[in-house]
């Protein structure tokens, strides 16, 4: 098992986009691996490189027992939207309203460099929206409106992890479904 360290809002990482993977080889086997046993540890629904502090565009995800990866992710997004509750394995314990496509679908390769689609609707479309948000450096509180924010700002900045040490926790199951996404 290769469980790796979370990297914790305020990691400037979380804020960088990631580069798009060009080796299809064995790091990236290793990092596809690394990504899927922190996220099954920690639990949570899905994880981006950028969370391990890797700078590539790969996610994994775990929702409805369907198991996989992305590399190189490009989304298709339904008009129609729904607000629901949203975590994130890098702001443990927290979840806020949060509005997502209803339907996505993902377009990229395996880590073997082999095209794959992803379509999802609900719990796997929110979980692909915000693994590619994070590989484009966007945190799910940048997609509330103003007001709703603000307020999770304040619930963040209230948080016993928030300002403490290195930027890094492994352990923040969901309030909401169990899992952090």
């Amino acid at each position: 098992m290769a469980v790796k360290p979370i990297r914790i809002f305020g990691d400037p990482v979380l804020r960088t986009p990631a580069e798009p993977v060009r080796d299809f080889d064995k790091e990236l086997r290793q990092l596809v691996k690394d990504l899927t046993d922190t996220m099954i540890d920690a639990p949570g629904a899905g994880l981006a490189a950028p969370q391990l502090g890797v700078g590539l565009r790969v996610f994994t995800y775990y929702v409805d027992d369907v198991l996989g990866h992305v590399v190189n992710p490009t989304l298709d997004l339904s008009d129609e939207q729904e607000t629901d509750d949203e975590g994130c394995l890098s702001l443990p314990g927290l979840a806020f309203p949060t509005p997502r496509s209803v339907r996505a679908v993902a377009r990229g390769f395996n880590q073997h460099g082999e095209p794959i689609t992803l379509e999802g609707t609900h719990l796997l479309a929110r979980c692909v929206q915000h693994e590619t948000d994070h590989l484009d450096g966007i945190i799910f509180i940048d997609r509330m409106d103003p007001e709703q924010r603000k307020a999770a700002m304040k619930a963040i900045r209230e948080a016993e992890w928030f300002g403490d040490g290195p930027p890094v926790v492994r352990q923040s199951p969901h309030p909401t479904f169990g899992k952090a996404i």
